[in-house]
């Protein structure tokens, strides 16, 4: 999720819903009120952040498991840190090379027309690498580890930083001029995905432009709609009565790779897109108001009636869920998987299971939301890619909670169990999964601080859930067990699934880390005392689990105003007595947010996506005031034309070959 807001004067960003009066009304226990109470007897710090101090000393849960960490002076990693801070390029440690391997605009096809931001159409950006990537996967060709199809999600558009002109300063402040027709068809086009063949030759990585495997899925592409919604009433439109087609897919954030080699793209904040009114009276108005429909953020609903709640009331249902789509072939037509759940998903992370059960972990990134996982009903045959196909549309969706004394349960969203019956408006399991946030309100789940990327790790069968901050817990929430108002910096929890089984109801939970600044005794973060000065960070997002088991973690919202730093990518030990120390390997340029990291299965590869670089302008002193189109040619200091001056995939290796961090 872009934690990026807009700048002032600025067209309302999609954060603001997210960033103003929390959307879940119940009062289910937060995480915070959870964890103060588990270590109010280690001893709690009060202050302006209210963030409780955890030891840093070994957890039970952390086994020693990887020989890495043994070796290596107790680190699982090996590389020299980059020094944190802020400037307009990107810095990766020493003895690695990052390279810009596509940027937005850039051909993918072999007619494509070069990239002209003056002169973009529609019909050019559908030909062209889409707009403000975030997840990237990898699926290999034949097993090869230098040739395969790089997969990316395109999470939004920002206006101000795409076209010239439409930004005029108003009393000293910069507006939006309202979205044309033209403006809004380059931004749809510009949603979605990119599948585009990828080799390595000569040690760098490069686009195939003739592959057949080459496509791009934008917010007019065509997709089905399979599971237990599918053909719903609530779904059904004047353009699908038959309520199992939809044009597009939008705001995908992180994703997944599944293990039969489809692409998973997630459709985060929905709500932005969808303008007009619903009457208070209206069917949808409770289970829209749940999830901040509509907003009206984008200026689609004054060109296209679907967008306009008060002309298509049912649209919005079908947006918001998990979109499944086999990059082998061009053709396919993607499919949103409805058993999954339908709310602002931040990416679906899986595993297969000991019994051949896939497992599938989400984060619903708001604040005060929950962590699901779903467990398919079948199992993964990994001789037949064919019978794996629609495994997602039966299985079981199940919502987190934890308990104080370290235990957690996964409360299964069932039609007819427990409160999901029709007395509290689920007639079946459609509604249940429509509603996913409703009825996990209903049983109880434990209200977190905006969860986002979560990852299970097939070395050590632990979870990690990134959970980026949640600064609107207010102040009158604030007593002897819930002492964390305005969680500015976020934490990491680590699951322990009962037996080791990632398809149990129960397991064990471990507050892995207390993000922000640990010289600040206020902030209370829990970094090893042999994190650097450059170690430590705030606002953890997406992360990944390489080939070794290592945890990896990159962050959305550290600037020079709130960190003193830019957004990056840490290395994190989750093993042994280095665990909870944090190195720096990669940084953005200023206003970037570092999304997507990925490494190849020989460790010779790691790609990251570069977002809205220069999106913050104001906030650093070398640029002094907000940014929009103009800026990113004729302002930004010692520009060079291999820098990630507009959102990228960028490439690391090791300089002369090698294992990353090894």
């Amino acid at each position: 999720m872009n934690e990026h807001a807009n700048h002032p004067g600025f067209r309302t960003s999609l954060l603001e819903a997210a960033a103003g009066e929390p959307l879940n009304p119940t009062g289910n226990p937060t995480m915070g009120e959870i964890i103060a109470a588990r270590f109010s007897r280690r001893g709690l710090l009060k202050g302006a952040l209210a963030v409780s101090a955890i030891s840093a000393t070994v957890s039970p849960l952390a086994l020693m498991t990887a020989d890495q960490a043994r070796a290596n002076g107790g680190s699982a990693f090996s590389f020299k840190e980059v020094e944190a801070g802020v400037d307009a390029d990107h810095h990766v440690a020493e003895g690695y090379d990052a390279d810009v391997l596509l940027r937005w605009g850039d051909p993918i096809f072999p007619d494509a027309p070069e990239f002209d931001p003056v002169a973009q159409t529609a019909e050019k950006q559908r030909r062209q690498f889409g707009y403000n990537n975030d997840y990237v996967g990898f699926i290999p060709l034949e097993g090869s580890n230098t040739r395969g199809l790089l997969v990316v999600n395109h999470e939004y558009t920002a206006e101000q930083l795409m076209f010239p002109g439409i930004v005029e300063i108003v009393d000293g402040k910069p507006q939006i001029a309202p979205a044309t027709k033209e403006r809004v068809d380059v931004e749809m086009a510009a949603h979605g995905g990119t599948i585009v063949e990828i080799r390595k030759d000569g040690g760098k990585w490069q686009v195939v432009k003739d592959s057949p495997y080459n496509r791009r899925i934008t917010a007019d592409t065509e997709m089905e709609i399979t599971g237990p919604a599918a053909g719903s009433p609530r779904l059904q439109t004047s353009a699908d009565p038959t309520g199992t087609r939809v044009l597009g897919t939008i705001n995908n954030c992180a994703g997944g790779v599944t293990p039969w080699g489809t692409y998973i793209l997630a459709e985060e904040n929905f709500h932005g897109y969808f303008g007009g009114e619903l009457p208070a009276d209206h069917a949808e108005a409770v289970n829209y108001k749940r999830v901040g429909v509509p907003q009206g953020t984008y200026d689609w609903s004054n060109h296209y009636d679907r967008f306009d709640v008060s002309k298509e009331p049912n649209e919005a249902n079908r947006f918001g869920w998990i979109v499944e789509v086999d990059p082998h072939d061009a053709n396919a037509v993607p499919k949103k998987r409805t058993a999954l759940g339908r709310f602002k998903h931040e990416g679906a992370e899986s595993i297969v299971a000991a019994d051949g059960r896939v497992v599938f972990y989400m984060g619903d990134d708001e604040r005060f939301d929950y962590v699901y996982k779903f467990v398919t009903a079948g199992t993964y045959d990994p001789d037949d890619r064919a019978t794996n196909m629609d495994l997602l549309d039966e299985g079981t969706l199940y919502v987190a909670k934890f308990g104080e004394d370290g235990r957690m349960q996964w409360l299964p969203l069932v039609h007819g169990e427990g409160p999901l019956t029709a007395e509290n408006g689920f007639q079946s399991q459609a509604d249940v999964v429509i509603e996913a946030r409703r009825a996990g309100d209903l049983l109880g789940a434990t209200k977190m601080d905006r969860p986002e990327d979560v990852e299970p790790n097939g070395k050590t069968g632990k979870v990690y859930v990134m959970l980026t901050n949640n600064s609107r817990r207010k102040d009158d929430q604030v007593d002897a067990a819930n002492p964390r108002a305005a969680n500015a910096f976020g934490h990491i929890i680590e699951i322990a699934e009962d037996g080791g089984d990632f398809t149990a109801t129960e397991g064990a939970w471990e507050v892995l880390l207390k993000c922000g600044d640990p010289s600040v005794a206020e902030v209370g973060a829990s970094f090893s005392t042999a994190t650097t000065a450059n170690g430590w960070f705030g606002m953890p997002d997406n992360c990944a689990i390489d080939a070794e088991g290592r945890l990896w973690v990159s962050t959305d919202g550290n600037s020079p105003k709130k960190t003193g730093r830019t957004d990056g990518l840490w290395a994190v030990d989750t093993e042994g007595e280095a665990r909870a120390t944090s190195k720096l390997f990669y940084r953005v340029p200023v206003g970037a947010e570092m999304c997507g990291p990925l490494l190849t299965e020989d460790m010779e590869t790691m790609f990251l996506a570069v977002q809205h670089p220069a999106d913050g302008g104001e906030d650093w002193e070398g640029f002094g005031r907000p940014s929009y189109y103009e800026d990113l040619s004729t302002r930004w200091p010692d520009f060079r034309d291999d820098m990630p001056t507009r959102p990228s995939v960028v490439v690391i290796t090791r300089q002369g070959g090698g294992k990353i961090a090894l």
